[in-house]
C-alpha cells in the first residue's frame, strides 16, 4: 500500500535524480556560451547536490523499515524499495526529455551571472516576470532528428558508457540495498546500513576518476571546435541514457546486493 510517507520518499528520490539528469545540460550550455569554467561550476553544484542529497534518503528509508517492522508488514519492504528505484528511473527519463529546455535555461543563467556576478541576483531574477518569460521561451522537447542521429557515433567509447551505467546503478542501489539488508539481518542492522558508504564510495570513485574526466575532455574538444556540437549533444544523450540504464539495472541488483551486504555484515 502506498501511503503519505512513501509518497514523500518517492518525491524526494525523483527530485534527486531529476537534478542529476539535468546537470548534464550545463555541459551543453557551456559549449554554446563558451563559458566552460562557469558551466563546470554549475555542473559540479548540481552533481554535488544530487549525489549528496542521495544520502538524505537514508533516514526516511530507515524510518520506513522500522515502521513496517513495527506494523508486522515487513514483507512489503521489498516492494517499497522497488518503487523507490522505479521513481529514480522515471525521474531520470523525465530529466533526459527536459535536457533541451534545461540547457537553454542554463545558457541564460550563465549569461545573467556573467553580467551581475551575483548568485542572489540570479536566483531573484528567476522569480520575476522576465525570468518566467525566459522559462517559457526555453521550453523544448528533444527533436526527432536528434533522436535519429544517436546511432551516428558520439566520440565516447562503450566502455565509458558501461562504466557509467554500473556506477549509476551502484549509486541508486547503495543506500536502498544496505537498509534492506538490515531487514534481512536485523541483528547486524547498523553494520549493514553503514556499508552503504562503501558502495557509494566505489561508485563515486568510478564517476570522478573515469567518467567525469572523459566528459570534460569532450567538453573542451567541443568548445575548441574539434568536435561538432551535434556530436557533443549525442554524447550527453548517451551518457544520460546510460544513467537511465543504471537506475533500471539497480532494480535487478537490489536483492543480490542486499543479500551480499547482509552476508558481509554477518561475517565482517
Amino acid at each position: 500500500m502506498i501511503d503519505a510517507p512513501l509518497v514523500a520518499i518517492l518525491l524526494l528520490t525523483a527530485i534527486i535524480n531529476l537534478i542529476g539528469a539535468l546537470a548534464y545540460a550545463a555541459r551543453i550550455a557551456g559549449v554554446r556560451t563558451k563559458r566552460i569554467a562557469m558551466s563546470f561550476a554549475l555542473f559540479n553544484i548540481l552533481v554535488l547536490l544530487s549525489r549528496t542529497s542521495n544520502s538524505f534518503l537514508g533516514p526516511f528509508l530507515a524510518k520506513r523499515i522500522e515502521t513496517r517492522l513495527h506494523d508486522g508488514t515487513g514483507d512489503q519492504l521489498f516492494f517499497d524499495m522497488q518503487l523507490v528505484l522505479a521513481a529514480a528511473s522515471v525521474a531520470t527519463l523525465i530529466g533526459i526529455v527536459l535536457v533541451p529546455t534545461a540547457q537553454r535555461l542554463f545558457s541564460t543563467a550563465i549569461g545573467q551571472f556573467q553580467r551581475d556576478r551575483s548568485t542572489i541576483r540570479l536566483v531573484t531574477a528567476a522569480a520575476t516576470a522576465r525570468g518566467r518569460k525566459a522559462v517559457r521561451r526555453s521550453l523544448r522537447l528533444p527533436g526527432i532528428r536528434n533522436v535519429r542521429q544517436l546511432g551516428q557515433g558520439s566520440g565516447i567509447g562503450w566502455g565509458v558508457l558501461v562504466a557509467n551505467c554500473l556506477a549509476q546503478s551502484l549509486l541508486a542501489v547503495g543506500v536502498v540495498a544496505s537498509l534492506y539488508a538490515g531487514y534481512l539481518a536485523p541483528e547486524f542492522r547498523v553494520t549493514a546500513s553503514q556499508l552503504s558508504a562503501v558502495v557509494n564510495g566505489v561508485a563515486t570513485i568510478l564517476l570522478f576518476a573515469f567518467i567525469d574526466p572523459q566528459l570534460s575532455v569532450m567538453t573542451d574538444d567541443a568548445a575548441e571546435g574539434k568536435v561538432g556540437e551535434a556530436a557533443f549533444r549525442r554524447t550527453i544523450t548517451l551518457i544520460s541514457l546510460s544513467r537511465l540504464a543504471g537506475t533500471i539495472l539497480a532494480q535487478v541488483l537490489l536483492l543480490p546486493a542486499a543479500l551480499l551486504i547482509a552476508f558481509i555484515a554477518n561475517n565482517v
